[in-house]
C-alpha cells in the first residue's frame, strides 16, 4: 500500500510564472535511507524512504509572436540521475500540438501564441517512466498552465447606434439613457478591461457619467419647435483612460418628445366667406384653421362661436383629421331677411398642459364675415302638406280645397299650379293654375278609394326649372250608398222530425259602408215570401238574426229544398236595404238532430237498408263486372287466329306505294323460299289477311295491280314461272284488292334477266341516280312505272 502526499508551493517570478515542487512519499521495503517503521500484520518491521520529483510552472504571456517555441518551464524528478535513464510523459490539453516536452530533460515549451481570450487554462499531466522497463518512476500529476493577460482588445458597445428620447423643456440633469460597453481582456489583471466613457460630440447639450455611462441633459429647455433632433458621440476607453488605452465609440441619436407648450394661433385676424341663401341646412359654409406648432395631440384643438350673433344660424365643427373648424349652416338663411353675419370664433387646445400655460394662453380668437347672396328661388308653400276632404257623392267639379305658394324673392313672381299625373294616374282630380284650388273630374267611391295621395306642382311664371311640390291627402268621407247584405253565403238543412219554433241559422251581414256611428242592421221575411207558413226571422238586436221554424213535418218526398227571402235594412240615412236568400234543405236526422239523408232520391233505398249495406252492394256489383270483362277479354284473345299459321301458309304481300318508297323495307316480309319450293302451294287457297265483301256478289273489276315480274331464262324452273303467273292472275281478277295501283315484288328474278333487278336491295352500291326512262318500253303493265320513275322531276312530285 502506498500514500501518496502532493505539497505545491507557489512564488511569484517575473515573467517566469510560479515554482511548483512536488514531493511524494511512499512507505515501501527500501534498503536505504529509513526515515520510520512501521509493522506488518505479520510483525515485520516497515521502513519509510522520502523519494519526490519537482518543476518549474510557468504562466504564459499571451500573444507571443517569437519564431522559436515559447519556454514553459522544466518537469523534474529526483529519479533522475541524469543518465537519461528517465523519460518523461505528457498528456491533456494540447499535448503533443500546443505544448510539447522534452522526454529527457523535461523542458516544456508552448509551439505558438496562445490567447488568453479563446482560451485562459490548460491542464496536463506528467509523468516520469524508466525508458527501459516502461515502468513508471513517478504518479501522474496533473498541473496547469495559465495564460498572461495583455491588453489586445478595445472596448466594444453593445450597440452601434442607439436611439433614445427625453421630453422637451426638461430641466438640467435628467436622464436620457444608458450606453454600455464591453472589454474582453481580463478584468482581474491590471487596467486592461477598466473603461471610462466620455462624450465626443453632443456637448454642450448633453453629458455622460465616466463610469456608468448614463446620458443626461446638460442645459434647460431646450426646444423642439427650435431643434428636434441631436446627435451624440460616445467614447469607451480602457485602461482607465489612460494614455495608451485602447477605445471604442457609439452614436446616440437622441430627439426631443413634444409637449403642449405652443397655443393655437389664427394666421388672420378676419375672415371672409360667401354663401347661397339655397344652401341646404347642414351643408359646410367655409372652413378656419388655427396654427399650432406641437404635433401629435398636442396640438389637436377645439373650436366654438363665442358671441350669441350667428348662433342660431351657424355651427361650427373640429375635423379631426385636419384640426380645421368647419362653419355649417344651422338652419335655412334668408337673403331678403339678412344678408350677412358676424361670427366670433375661438379655437383652444383640447389637452393643455398646465405647466406651460403662464409661457402664453392657450387659446386664440378670430372674426368670420359670413356674406349671404340672394338666389332665384322656387315657390314656397304655407303648409309642407295639405289633408283635405270631400264625400264620395261629390259632384264632377265639385272643389275639394286649396294649395298656396309664394315667391320668395323680391320680385314676387305669380305662381302657377299643376298637378303631377305620376302621382294621379287616373286624373281624378284637378286645380286651377291661377288660384290653385282643387277640384273633382270623376266620380269617387270611397269603396274602392278611401284616399287619394296627389302631388301639387308650384312653379313661377316664364321658369319650369324653379318648381316646388307639395304632397296633398285627399279623404273621401263615406256616404251610405251600399246595401248590407248577407256575410256569407248560408246553406242549411232542416229535419223531418223538426219542430215549430226550432232555430235552424243564425245570420249576420255586412256593409261595405263604414258610417260613423258603427252599423245597425235590421232583418226581416220577405212580406211576398212563399215560405211565410214554414219559417220565420227573429231579429236578435245584435246585427244578427236567426231563422225559425213555423211548423214541423217536412218531408223530402214533398218537397226538398226551401228558398227563404231575408230583407236585411241599414240604420244610416237614407236607408238602403237588400233581399238576400238562404236555402234550406229538407234533410233525415236522428234522435239528436244529426243530419242524415237529404235527397229525396235516396228516399226509397234508404227505407230498408242502411248507408253501409248499400255501399256493400254497390262494391259487390262493381267487382262481379270487371270478372265479366276480364273473362270476355281473354275468351277473345283465344279465339284471334295469327297471320300466318304455319311456314305452309304462304302468301304473297301486296305493298301500298303511296308515298316516296320503303327502300329495302318493301321486301322484308317475304320468303324467297316460297319460290323456291312452289309445290307446296295450294293455288286454290283463298287469302286469309283480306276477307272478299261477299262470296255472292259477281266480281268487280277494280283497277288491276301492276305485278312487276322478273323474266326467266329457259334454265329457270318451270314450277317458278307458274307461280308467278298463277299470282299475277290472282290480282287481276280479285275483287278485294285495294282500288290503286300497287306493286307486289317477288324477289327472284333470275340471272339473264333483261330488266335487271328491280329490287331496291342493290340500290346502296350505287352513288348515282337512276335512270328509269327504260320502262317505257316494257309494255302497258310498266306504264305506271315509267310515269313514277322515268320523269326528271319524278322524285320531287312524289
Amino acid at each position: 500500500m502506498r500514500t501518496y502526499i502532493l505539497l505545491m508551493l507557489w512564488a511569484s517570478l517575473p515573467h517566469h510564472g510560479e515554482a511548483m515542487a512536488l514531493f511524494r512519499r511512499t512507505t515501501e521495503d527500501m534498503p536505504q535511507g529509513t526515515v520510520g517503521t512501521r509493522e506488518d500484520s505479520s510483525g515485520v518491521p516497515l521502513r519509510r524512504s522520502k523519494r519526490g520529483w519537482m518543476w518549474n510552472h510557468f504562466f504564459l504571456q499571451e500573444e507571443y509572436r517569437g519564431s522559436d517555441y515559447q519556454y514553459v518551464g522544466k518537469l523534474h524528478s529526483d529519479m533522475d540521475k541524469g543518465d537519461g535513464s528517465v523519460k518523461y510523459v505528457l498528456t491533456g490539453e494540447g499535448a503533443g500540438s500546443l505544448f510539447v516536452i522534452d522526454e529527457k530533460s523535461g523542458d516544456l515549451h508552448a509551439t505558438k501564441g496562445l490567447d488568453r481570450e479563446e482560451k485562459a487554462n490548460y491542464t496536463l499531466r506528467a509523468q516520469a517512466v524508466n525508458r527501459r522497463t516502461g515502468r513508471p518512476l513517478e504518479p501522474w500529476t496533473d498541473f496547469i498552465i495559465k495564460i498572461h493577460d495583455i491588453n489586445d482588445n478595445e472596448p466594444k458597445f453593445a450597440k452601434d447606434l442607439y436611439v433614445a428620447s427625453v421630453p422637451e423643456m426638461s430641466e438640467f440633469g435628467t436622464s436620457v439613457t444608458q450606453v454600455t460597453a464591453t472589454d474582453a481582456d481580463d478584468a482581474l489583471y491590471g487596467n486592461s478591461a477598466r473603461l471610462v466613457y466620455s462624450i465626443l460630440q453632443g456637448t454642450p447639450y448633453f453629458s455622460v457619467d465616466p463610469e456608468t455611462g448614463v446620458i443626461k441633459t446638460a442645459i434647460t429647455n431646450m426646444d423642439r419647435e427650435k431643434l428636434a433632433h441631436y446627435q451624440v458621440v460616445i467614447q469607451a476607453k480602457d485602461m482607465a483612460g489612460q494614455r495608451g488605452g485602447l477605445s471604442g465609440t457609439t452614436t446616440v441619436n437622441i430627439s426631443l418628445t413634444d409637449v403642449n407648450d405652443c397655443p393655437p394661433r389664427f394666421p388672420q385676424r378676419t375672415y371672409h366667406l360667401r354663401v347661397p341663401e339655397s344652401t341646404d341646412v347642414g351643408s359646410p359654409v367655409g372652413r378656419v384653421k388655427a396654427e399650432d406648432d406641437d404635433i401629435g395631440r398636442n396640438a389637436d384643438m377645439d373650436y366654438s362661436i363665442i358671441e350669441k350673433e350667428g348662433q342660431d344660424m351657424f355651427e361650427i365643427m373640429t375635423d379631426r383629421k385636419t384640426q380645421e373648424g368647419v362653419i355649417i349652416v344651422k338652419k335655412p338663411l334668408d337673403f331678403e331677411k339678412r344678408s350677412s353675419y358676424t361670427l366670433k370664433v375661438q379655437a383652444v387646445n383640447s389637452y393643455p398642459d398646465e405647466r406651460f400655460l403662464p409661457l402664453g394662453a392657450s387659446r386664440d380668437t378670430t372674426m368670420v364675415r359670413i356674406a349671404v347672396e340672394d338666389v332665384d328661388e322656387p315657390p314656397v308653400f304655407e303648409r309642407p302638406s295639405y289633408t283635405l276632404e270631400v264625400k264620395e257623392d261629390a259632384r264632377i267639379g265639385a272643389p275639394v280645397g286649396s294649395v298656396s305658394a309664394v315667391d320668395p324673392d323680391f320680385q314676387r313672381s305669380p305662381i302657377r299650379y299643376s298637378i303631377d299625373r305620376h302621382s294621379d294616374m287616373d286624373r281624378t282630380f284637378n286645380i286651377h293654375a291661377e288660384n290653385g284650388s282643387i277640384f273633382t273630374l270623376k266620380p269617387l267611391d270611397r269603396e274602392e278609394t278611401a284616399w287619394h295621395n296627389i302631388s301639387v306642382i308650384a312653379a313661377q311664371y316664364g321658369s319650369h326649372k324653379l318648381v316646388s311640390r307639395v304632397p296633398v291627402y285627399i279623404k273621401v268621407l263615406d256616404v251610405n250608398d251600399n246595401a248590407p247584405t248577407f256575410a256569407t253565403t248560408y246553406e242549411t238543412f232542416v229535419c223531418e222530425n223538426a219542430k215549430p219554433a226550432q232555430k235552424i241559422q243564425t245570420v249576420s251581414a255586412v256593409d261595405a259602408d263604414n258610417p260613423a256611428n258603427g252599423h245597425r242592421f235590421y232583418f226581416s221575411l220577405a212580406s211576398d215570401s212563399p215560405t211565410k207558413a214554414n219559417f220565420s226571422v227573429r231579429d236578435n238586436g245584435d246585427n244578427t238574426a236567426g231563422i225559425l221554424t213555423r211548423r214541423g213535418g217536412f218531408s223530402r218526398l214533398q218537397q226538398s229544398t226551401y228558398l227563404v227571402p231575408v230583407v236585411i235594412m241599414d240604420g244610416d240615412l237614407p236607408m238602403l236595404s237588400s233581399t238576400n236568400t238562404l236555402t234550406v234543405r229538407v234533410c233525415a236526422c236522428d234522435r239528436e238532430g244529426n243530419m242524415g239523408v237529404c235527397s229525396a232520391e235516396a228516399v226509397a233505398l234508404t227505407a230498408g237498408l242502411s248507408t253501409a249495406a248499400l255501399v256493400a252492394i254497390l262494391m259487390c256489383i262493381i267487382i262481379l263486372l270487371l270478372i265479366v270483362v276480364l273473362f270476355a277479354s281473354l275468351r277473345r284473345q283465344k279465339k284471334k287466329e295469327p297471320l300466318i299459321i304455319s311456314k305452309e301458309d304462304v302468301r304473297d304481300n301486296v305493298v301500298s306505294y303511296n308515298d316516296e318508297g320503303g327502300g329495302e323495307e318493301d321486301t322484308q316480309a317475304f320468303d324467297i323460299g316460297t319460290l323456291r319450293n312452289p309445290e307446296v302451294i295450294d293455288a286454290n287457297k283463298q287469302r286469309r289477311d283480306i276477307m272478299p265483301d261477299s262470296l255472292c256478289h259477281p266480281p268487280i273489276r277494280r283497277a288491276p295491280a301492276v305485278v312487276a315480274a322478273a323474266p326467266l331464262t329457259a334454265r329457270d324452273n318451270a314450277d317458278v314461272r307458274d307461280f308467278i303467273n298463277q299470282r299475277v292472275l290472282d290480282n287481276d281478277t280479285n275483287p278485294t284488292a285495294p282500288p290503286y295501283d300497287s306493286l307486289a315484288t317477288y324477289a327472284y328474278e333470275g340471272n339473264g334477266s333483261v330488266a335487271e333487278s328491280l329490287s331496291s336491295l342493290g340500290s346502296a352500291t350505287s352513288d348515282g341516280d337512276q335512270d328509269y326512262n327504260y320502262l317505257s318500253d316494257w309494255g302497258p303493265r310498266f306504264k305506271k312505272l315509267s310515269d313514277l320513275y322515268g320523269g326528271e322531276d319524278s322524285d320531287r312530285d312524289l
